[in-house]
């Protein structure tokens, strides 16, 4: 049987979680993974239960203390790699699912077995669910590939991939502190093939107390390391470096402006 399982990370944002939770279509066949990053502010057991209408469990992960998301993705890949899962799905607190995404994705593994992880395309609001701006990401993987020395082309919250990966693959690097994502991202196209879906399939939001925000310094100088580390000379990554350093000195504020005036 092809299990699924979706893996949430958490820390210190009990609404944020159980608004994704309800975001699944009942419709859904899937388990849940919580992994709590040694919150402060904790979730009830109870509220996130009943915010799950989908099939399936939820199986709940904590940590002691706060040792940020790559370790607490990591803890969660060890329990789903031990239980057998064949595929993992991601989602992160405060993001919502659109349609039967999980259906699609799943449906699109099995029928291209040579495609290791698959993504979509995803709509970004503010913190009051304003829409701000829809990014659209290359299907095919020699696009993916070439593009993703300039920017992310997988957005992590909308991704399902298969465990078969691990061992071949280690699990997320924690040497890239906010960009963990980007770095397994390469790590996978390095052995296996990946796609992405031309539907938005998840809404994200864009949270002035997020890691991409609050820590967008060290992301961007982590970025431009993962670059180095796979770079060859070649249009995409020249000009993806470049880009970086740009975005490194560029404050969010006008990025965001700069985003919904070239996406909409």
């Amino acid at each position: 049987m092809d299990k699924l399982v979706l893996l949430i990370p958490h820390y210190d944002n009990p609404k944020g979680l159980l608004v994704s939770l309800a975001s699944i279509g009942c419709n859904e066949n899937l388990d849940v993974l919580i992994v709590d990053d040694g919150s402060n502010n904790k979730f009830d057991e109870i509220e996130v239960k009943k915010a799950f209408q989908a099939t399936g469990k939820i199986f709940f992960i904590y940590l002691q203390q706060n040792s940020g998301i790559e370790i607490a993705l990591n803890k969660g890949l060890e329990y789903i790699i031990k239980n057998k899962y064949t595929y993992t799905a991601r989602l992160d607190c405060g993001d919502i699912c659109l349609g039967d995404r999980f259906q699609l994705q799943k449906y699109f593994l099995k029928e291209a077995p040579s495609i290791s992880l698959v993504g979509s395309n995803v709509n970004f609001v503010d913190t009051n669910g304003a829409h701000l701006y829809t990014v659209k990401v290359p299907e095919k993987d020699e696009f993916i590939r070439k593009k993703m020395y300039v920017n992310a082309m997988h957005i992590h919250p909308s991704i399902m991939f298969r465990n078969s990966i691990f061992p071949k693959i280690n699990l997320y690097p924690t040497a890239y502190q906010a960009a963990e994502d980007y770095a397994f991202f390469f790590n996978v196209m390095n052995s296996f093939k990946v796609a992405n879906i031309n539907k938005v399939l998840v809404q994200c939001e864009i949270n002035p107390k997020g890691i991409s925000t609050l820590m967008r310094k060290k992301q961007a100088k982590n970025r431009i390391k993962i670059i180095l580390n796979n770079f060859y000379f070649g249009l995409y990554p020249i000009y993806g470096l470049l880009r970086s350093l740009l975005l490194y000195i560029t404050p969010l504020s006008i990025l965001i402006k700069i985003k919904k005036i070239v996406k909409n």
